[in-house]
């Protein structure tokens, strides 16, 4: 399996692809496992990225499988829509506890000064 740097910003990602190419030559599985695990910093590059590792996989006919996503990447792969390209799933929105509680009357009023 290949891990992912822990950084994969605009700066990093030609250097991640050409790392993850060469990995991609050095296994010789079907399915072409990256850990995505080690991420703690991202950006929409590291999508990028993963969606050229995909084509890649597709090119070689091998079936691409991210594996421990962290919960940035998997939601900004969701907000641009490609989590079901990438395999990798969101975790369902669930608002605050108290979202929709407070009333109304609960609510100060504060004037507007002219």
């Amino acid at each position: 399996m290949t891990s992912l740097p822990a950084s994969l910003t605009l700066k990093d990602a030609p250097a991640v692809l050409e790392s993850l190419r060469q990995s991609l030559a050095a296994e010789g599985s079907d399915v072409w496992r990256i850990d995505a695990a080690p991420v703690t910093q991202l950006d929409t590059s590291a999508l990028a990225v993963l969606l050229e590792c995909s084509r890649i996989a597709t090119a070689a006919k091998r079936k691409l499988e991210i594996v421990n996503p962290p919960v940035r990447m998997t939601d900004l792969a969701h907000l641009y829509g490609v989590d079901g390209l990438l395999g990798v799933e969101a975790k369902p929105f669930e608002p605050a506890a108290n979202v929709g509680e407070s009333k109304p009357a609960d609510i100060p009023v504060v004037p507007i000064l002219r």
